[in-house]
């Protein structure tokens, strides 16, 4: 089992940024891709970014340019650094890990990301 627990959501104003951090534990060896999604009020949950053990990544057409994700293997953490944040950004944004990401084996709590002036 895995366990992803995430920080670094809060409220920013439009134009600003957030880094959301991930940090696994348990059976990590499992873990080939970790990443996020987010699920924004009455929106079906969608795939932000992830990134696999090789660094490969993939985001979502609207965040490109503007987040980056990126992953420490040794500490088990991986990060989504958001930039020029806009209102749509706002939702909740869960941690995903697993030996895919599409459907993930492993999802975290959920931080919430609001972006409001």
């Amino acid at each position: 089992q895995v366990q992803l627990v995430e920080s670094g959501g809060g409220l920013v104003q439009p134009g600003g940024s957030l880094r959301l951090s991930c940090a696994a534990s348990g059976s990590i060896f499992s873990i080939y891709a970790m990443g996020w999604y987010r699920q924004a009020p009455g929106k079906q949950r969608e795939l932000v970014a992830v990134i696999t053990t090789g660094g490969s990544t993939r985001y979502l057409g609207s965040v490109k340019g503007r987040f980056t994700i990126s992953r420490d293997n040794a500490k088990n953490t991986v990060f989504l650094q958001m930039n020029s944040l806009s209102t749509e950004d706002t939702a909740v944004y869960y941690c995903i890990g697993g030996s895919s990401w599409s459907p993930p084996n492993y999802w975290g709590q959920g931080t919430q990301v609001t972006v409001s002036s």
